[in-house]
């Protein structure tokens, strides 16, 4: 087995190894699972040799980029590895994607190939904008042949408006069936694992233009492996993971696929987040760890006869992508017996860089400390060449095995995006007496008022506080005195009832005169990012619509 747990230090390794030793040790063991279909780790390192042989035999090798753009499906898993034991290079594609965003990626990555699911919807999208884009092949996946038989028949008959519509003889178009025609065995290909790109990471786009993440295959493994040793998943009992948040997201590539089948676990892959299902599911499945987002751990806690449901199996959930309130994580834990830690990353560092320790100290407001092999430092904002002492905030540093080559075809993103040697996140935060994280904002969301840096994330908590509220946002708009002047957005908790005036008097007792925002709307919902993050960029695109010339 590969190194996990042992202390040792944490060597370079091609990411398809990863699932080979788990199918040599682990081969009868079920690895995936899809409405109830299971594959075993036998039938998928299969599969995978299987995709990877027909994929050679379409031209992809080293060099090569193969887009996936599919919703959680064993089709997701299966490429993933198949594309890289192949020798080529995954880009991930959000399913959700307009044509504008499709066209920019496929262009800025150089990707040729793309793999989709046969639904119109999205299908359709990436058709449109192949041959201006520069793609030459589309591979087509029937859903139907991963769900089970009963399921996928009445797919077949009773979902036939949603079936992607393709000429086979076009040159464009090649069913998945086609690359398993080609045998078992693909040709070996030699990666070197420092050096050769493993996924291309879009960025989220919410500071400017998406940028493509280059992860190596030892970023990747090396990720992988100290979170497995961070947070002991072994000795916590991790047999079986819930797979909601989507693949193509880099917090999901690690903690849904790529940890799982490091340690042989059963992955129970979920389409989509629909609350009701999920709690079935977790009565149904008894997964033992449910990655996820503040916003669906909130949304369970206020599930409808929560109290009735039998969530114990869970023994680990790992939140990421937002920051977690006490109240959420304290609330979740009492329903479920299990431990809710916090952690931090970014596209560019695979993503993990530190979380809090399941089986250690758990800080209110942290987000934990740096795993094996990782350095963080705090840099001066006003001087970057300044190293700050703990406690001082000042924009947090990353340096570790998992931190990018750089963003793909752009040297001078990437020449900004390090100092010294260490990647610039561009989060301001501190760490305290025992290593500990606690982020404060990102830089770009600082809010300049008056003179003063206001913390969207300092008036966003305290509005937590208030028991009616349930999500909350805190942004900077125009202010002719000030410059800048905060404005918090919230939606209420079912059934609650409060005004702005309510809110901004409780908000008087939590913060400072300068951190009052100067208004609070009060909205049925809040924007979204596809990971279910609450996203800002909505709201300050609205706010700047309002105010012309600002």
């Amino acid at each position: 087995m590969l190194d996990r747990l042992d202390g040792g230090a944490i060597v370079p390794v091609p990411v398809p190894e990863l699932l080979e030793a788990s199918v040599a040790a682990f081969a009868t063991r079920p690895a995936l699972n899809f409405f109830g279909r299971k594959w075993t780790y036998g039938d998928l390192g299969r599969l995978v040799d299987q995709v990877a042989a027909g994929l050679q035999a379409e031209g992809v090798g080293p060099g090569s980029k193969v887009g996936l753009c599919l919703p959680n499906t064993p089709y997701s898993v299966i490429f993933f590895f198949a594309v890289m034991k192949a020798g080529g290079t995954v880009v991930n594609f959000s399913p959700l994607y307009v044509e504008r965003e499709l066209r920019h990626q496929i262009r800025d990555s150089g990707t040729t190939m793309m793999v989709v699911p046969d639904l119109k919807i999205i299908h359709a999208r990436v058709a449109a904008v192949a041959h201006e884009a520069g793609l030459r092949r589309i591979v087509v996946c029937p859903m139907a042949g991963v769900l089970p038989t009963v399921k996928g028949i009445l797919f077949s008959l009773f979902k036939r408006k949603d079936h992607a519509v393709f000429d086979l003889g076009d040159g464009l178009h090649l069913p998945f069936d086609r690359l398993l025609a080609h045998g078992a065995t693909p040709k070996s290909v030699r990666i070197d694992p420092v050096n050769d790109i493993a996924v291309l990471q879009y960025t989220g786009g919410t500071t400017g233009v998406p940028k493509g993440a280059m992860l190596t295959h030892a970023n990747v493994s090396a990720n992988a492996r100290q979170v497995l040793r961070h947070a002991d998943c072994e000795r916590i009992g991790v047999s079986k993971v819930l797979g909601v948040l989507p693949l193509f997201h880099v917090f999901a590539m690690q903690t849904v696929m790529i940890i799982p089948i490091c340690l042989g676990a059963e992955i129970v892959l979920v389409p989509r987040f629909a609350l009701g299902d999920v709690l079935d599911l977790i009565e149904a499945e008894k997964p033992t760890m449910f990655p996820g987002v503040p916003t669906i751990y909130a949304a369970i806690n206020g599930a409808p006869g929560i109290e009735r449901r039998d969530l114990t199996a869970l023994t680990l959930c790992i939140s990421g992508g937002a920051p977690l309130p006490k109240e959420v994580r304290e609330r979740f834990e009492v329903l479920t017996g299990c431990k809710l830690v916090e952690g931090y990353g970014l596209s560019e560092t695979s993503p993990v860089v530190s979380a809090n320790p399941p089986l250690g100290l758990v800080k209110d407001g942290s987000v934990g400390t740096a795993l094996p092999e990782t350095m963080i430092e705090i840099h001066d904002l006003a001087d970057p060449q300044r190293l700050c002492p703990m406690g001082e905030k000042g924009e947090v540093c990353v340096r570790g095995p998992q931190v990018m080559r750089g963003y793909y075809n752009r040297p001078l993103e990437t020449a900004d995006a390090f100092l010294n040697g260490a990647l610039r996140t561009g989060d301001v935060g501190y760490l305290d007496a025992d290593g500990y994280l606690f982020l404060v904002d990102r830089i770009k969301d600082v809010i300049l008022c008056g003179g003063y840096n206001v913390y969207p994330r300092v008036i966003e908590e305290a509005l937590y506080l208030h028991p009616a509220v349930a999500e909350a946002v805190a942004i900077g708009i125009p202010d002719s005195y000030r410059g800048q002047a905060p404005k918090a957005f919230v939606t209420l908790r079912e059934g609650a009832q409060v005004s702005p005036a309510d809110l901004m008097e409780f908000l008087s007792a939590q913060i400072s005169k300068i951190e009052m925002p100067r208004e609070i709307e009060i909205r049925d919902s809040l924007p979204k990012s596809v990971v279910g993050k609450l996203s800002k960029k909505e709201l300050v695109e609205e706010e700047r619509a309002r105010t012309p010339g600002q």
